[in-house]
């Protein structure tokens, strides 16, 4: 609980058993001491609140809530009825009800300065900023004290920032904080740093730079101290925004003179001197050339300057600065870019890359730092440097197999820069299928060497070298994103969890690289998994709504005020998020799945999840794609590396997925408002019980869902190809090639039909019927087509090679999705054919009549329905002999050619039979869930 404060009051004594039992999260024995309390004395609130924490932490939401009003109606108080409340209305996601708590608190005391206070973060949790203002002027008037000031003036920014109408931000708001902090700087009251950083932030949000670099010029400036070079850098950045560029130039000089190794200085004079040249500046007759000293202006200039940081470095014995060194090839680059001839002083950029390599080789960053520069290399210069670079990698005599061995930590990072740097220059991409297979087999033995200090064979191989890796390095993330990867794209979503667990991705990663597990988790069959790896990002884009609220205050408090607009826009990213609108729909689609019709019926199911089909809660204009596209590290030559037209496919790839899923979810749900029962078909209010009302939504979802379909096949018929370690695809072109999209639409039009058939009746529908029956025997077919694209071995063993074909596993996915869709509908169709059958017999015994003929969409349906049952117990069965077949294979007799490392075949053994293992838990969960639909099937009958 939080923090009681230590009152002397005989009421803490007898609420502190309560206190310590919610503590201990023994809510039961709570709710019991509350009650013995509550009898003896009947007034004492906060008994009654903390009675509604234990009843809310033990999910009796209503009882929980009933009694919080009880209390909250009497406008208590008392601290500990208001703190308890609080903390009640957090667990309940219910910040508004804290404002009203405290906005009464205050109206009852009002020169209380803690009250006040409380109601301001109350405000702040909820984002109302006008009244935050507010609030913050009247706590200022009750207690003059400078913070609450600036609070109200940070909300008249927020105020700003919000707006939808950036003039009145600008003509308004900004304006007036503006004046009010100018008032307490001629009052001269300004106290803290953050009251300078606030009054900066204003200034340049209403574009006052000149303004604004007076105040960090000026006395002002000097309490910015929080930061290292927080003035300087501030003068740098108004200075660009005013295009100074001598002062710029001039301070940027001042800045490497202090610190050689800052690499954002060196690019900002660069900028500044050739936006100088372009100006052709001269600095004055008189005087000093710029209020920052002496600006260089002439590239004769620039390479004195930058001659004169290489001389101090080479003067050094030891601890050379890289930042020099690298700053000499970033001039020699914007020189040419130019057609400078100057660049040619400066020297050749491949002796000046070895130099480089030579002093800093054997340090992790150098193939970062170099590989920015391999353009300077002409094609033909390639070559000569890897060898040059080579010549300086001390390697030991070459063994039997040819293979020479650096002898020490150093040697072997300079060995591994050289390879990377030779990845990256497409000179192993350009070896022949030979060459590339030689090359495998020297670096792996590399890699074995260097453990002494620290086709589908082929991936099978893969594989066994990363499990061994992980095995000798256990925290390495490359190799665990690899291997997810790797068995993600076998069909083996088991191993895949708990190497995801493993990496421990903490915050925001949840977003960043969730989409590496949620992507695979439902299309695998894995079920169980599926919901877990959901709930993993879930969690976190659900607390991140209520945390950030709490950064906000936090940053009230202590005067960051320049965090606060960050923290809001952080908030508003991860809310907009496109991997949380992913995962929020797939984790919907997927409890309908499991549940929906067999714990509980479709109807309850949707409305347990508050889903409205009319409306979308999807912002798509907004989405934001947070998604870590290079968590994977790549050494590939640039033609080879991910770039922008692959980023931009793969959000139109996600982005149409995720309408194909949210449509489908909107009309599913459509499906079970129109679920009826029989009693209220005939009611004269049947529009507005949601029967007839819905088909404008039902024909507006289909229309919507027709045309993406639409879209998504002319995208996937582009069939660009993503780099191996670049974006995941989406499930988008598996599912249209299973034909699960087009079988789903069929039957999702089944209702329109059928409400027609209702109200038309079986006697003025002949045309009707014909349709409806043929739109069963379409489904039928096209049920039977889904299945036999699951028909094959998901992992089959010929002349002891072992292949793979996963994506058998995820059509089975796809065609027990379509046979849940496919249900529910049939549930509808029941629900309108079976009154209808009893009608017509009802009319047959009234004018006892022998047997007539059938209806056709009756005895249509039937056969739709003994088709489903067919098709269910043949799917049942290659499931079943998939089971069998799987169990059966001994992939320890396979060869694994190259691999004649005993420890290597373990490694190797161990990942297939990961890959076995997984195949055998996707068929068991998918198996389960078609026996639990094949048993509703049954209810199913007209």
């Amino acid at each position: 609980m939080a923090a009681r404060g230590h009152v002397q009051d005989p009421n803490d004594r007898r609420l502190r058993p309560i206190y310590d039992y919610l503590d201990n999260g023994n809510n039961k024995m709570a709710i019991q001491q509350a009650d013995k309390l509550l009898k003896k004395h009947k007034d004492l609130h906060c008994a009654k609140v903390l009675k509604a924490i234990g009843l809310q932490r033990t999910a009796k939401q209503d009882e929980a809530f009933t009694l919080a009003q009880e209390v909250a109606v009497l406008e208590p108080t008392d601290d500990n009825s208001l703190q308890a409340l609080t903390i009640l209305y957090r667990e309940m996601h219910r910040p508004e009800l804290v404002t009203k708590l405290y906005e009464a608190a205050v109206r009852k005391v009002p020169t209380s300065e803690e009250y006040h206070s409380h109601l301001f973060m109350a405000y702040a949790r909820v984002g109302e900023y006008k009244k935050m203002q507010q609030a913050g002027m009247a706590l200022y008037k009750i207690v003059p004290k400078n913070p609450y000031y600036f609070w109200s003036v940070m909300s008249l920014v927020m105020q700003a920032i919000s707006a939808q109408d950036e003039k009145l931000s600008q003509t308004m708001f900004l304006p007036l904080a503006e004046r009010m902090v100018e008032k307490m700087v001629k009052e001269e009251k300004i106290e803290a740093e953050a009251e300078v950083q606030l009054y900066f932030m204003i200034l340049e949000r209403l574009g006052k730079y000149v303004e604004a670099l007076e105040v960090v010029q000026g006395p002002l400036g000097e309490k910015l101290t929080s930061e290292l070079q927080s003035r300087e850098n501030k003068c740098m950045m108004l200075y660009r925004r005013l295009e100074r560029w001598a002062e710029c130039n001039a301070l940027s000089c001042k800045l490497l003179l202090k610190n050689p190794d800052d690499w954002q200085f060196y690019l900002l004079y660069f900028d500044s001197l050739f936006h100088l040249i372009d100006q052709s500046w001269t600095p004055p007759q008189e005087g000093t050339h710029s209020a920052e000293g002496e600006v260089h202006a002439s590239i004769s200039q620039a390479l004195s300057f930058m001659e004169d940081r290489i001389a101090t470095e080479e003067a050094k014995e030891s601890k050379h600065l890289r930042g020099p060194y690298l700053a000499r090839l970033e001039l020699i680059r914007r020189l040419r870019e130019r057609s400078c001839p100057e660049a040619q002083q400066l020297g050749e950029p491949l002796e000046l890359m070895f130099q480089f390599f030579v002093k800093f080789g054997d340090k992790p960053c150098c193939i970062t730092d170099l590989k920015i520069f391999l353009d300077l290399l002409t094609p033909d210069q390639h070559v000569q440097f890897i060898n040059r670079l080579m010549e300086a990698v001390p390697l030991g005599a070459p063994g039997e197999d040819g293979v020479a061995f650096p002898g020490d930590t150093r040697a072997l990072q300079r060995h591994l820069c050289v390879t990377q740097l030779s990845r990256s220059l497409g000179q192993q991409h350009a070896l022949n299928t030979q060459g590339k297979l030689g090359l495998i087999k020297e670096l792996k033995a590399h890699y074995r060497h260097g453990l002494q200090f620290g086709d589908q064979n082929m991936l099978w191989q893969s594989l066994g070298l990363l499990e061994e890796g992980l095995s000798h390095s256990s925290s390495n993330a490359q190799f665990k994103l690899l291997l997810l990867l790797l068995y993600c794209r076998l069909g083996a979503f088991e191993p895949v969890v708990d190497l995801y667990s493993s990496l421990d991705a903490k915050h925001v990663q949840h977003d960043t690289i969730g989409y590496l597990l949620t992507r695979y988790a439902e299309s695998l069959g894995q079920f169980a998994a599926a919901s877990q790896s959901c709930n993993f990002s879930l969690r976190f884009f659900h607390s991140n709504q209520k945390d950030t609220s709490e950064y906000v205050i936090q940053a009230y408090k202590y005067g960051a005020f320049e965090k606060i607009p960050e923290f809001i826009a952080f908030r508003n990213r991860l809310d907009h998020s496109l991997h949380f609108a992913q995962v929020r729909t797939e984790r919907m689609l997927l409890d309908l799945f499991l549940e929906a019709d067999i714990s509980s019926p479709l109807e309850e199911s949707v409305k347990s999840m508050s889903l409205c089909p009319e409306e979308d809660d999807i912002l798509w204009d907004s989405l934001r794609d947070n998604r870590d596209l290079t968590v994977l590290v790549s050494w590939n030559p640039k033609d080879r590396q991910l770039n922008a037209e692959h980023k931009q496919r793969s959000l139109e790839d996600d982005t149409l997925w995720l309408r194909l899923r949210s449509l489908t979810l909107r009309l599913i749900g459509c499906v079970s408002a129109l679920t009826h029962p029989p009693a209220s078909r005939n009611s004269e209010k049947r529009t507005e019980n949601g029967v007839a009302a819905k088909p404008s939504s039902l024909r507006s979802l289909l229309s919507q869902l027709e045309s993406t379909l639409n879209q998504a096949t002319q995208f996937t018929e582009k069939q660009l190809q993503y780099p191996f370690v670049g974006p995941v695809p989406s499930r988008l072109a598996q599912a249209l090639s299973s034909g699960c999209c087009q079988c789903q639409l069929s039957s999702l039009q089944l209702p329109l039909h059928l409400q027609e058939l209702e109200a038309a009746g079986l006697d003025e529908s002949t045309e009707l019927q014909t349709q409806i029956s043929n739109l069963f025997k379409s489904l039928a077919v096209q049920l039977q087509d889904i299945l036999e694209k699951c028909k094959g071995d998901p992992l089959e063993v010929k002349d002891s090679q072992s292949t793979t074909q996963h994506f058998l596993l995820e059509n089975l996915v796809y065609f027990v999705e379509t046979v849940c869709i496919v249900l529910w509908v049939s549930n509808y169709c029941v629900s309108v054919l079976r009154p209808l059958k009893s009608s017509l017999q009802k009319k047959k015994k009234k004018k006892k009549e022998a047997s007539t003929v059938t209806p056709p969409v009756l005895s249509a349906y039937q056969e739709f329905n003994s088709s489903l049952q067919s098709l269910l117990n043949q799917a049942l069965e290659h499931i079943k002999s998939q089971e069998i077949s799987l169990t059966a294979l001994k992939l320890g007799a396979l060869s694994l050619e190259g691999q004649t490392q005993s420890e290597v075949r373990t490694f190797t053994k161990m990942a297939m039979d990961k890959v076995q293992s997984s195949y055998l838990r996707s068929l068991q969960e998918i198996g389960e869930l078609l026996k639990k639909r094949a048993d509703t099937l049954k209810s199913l009958k007209i």
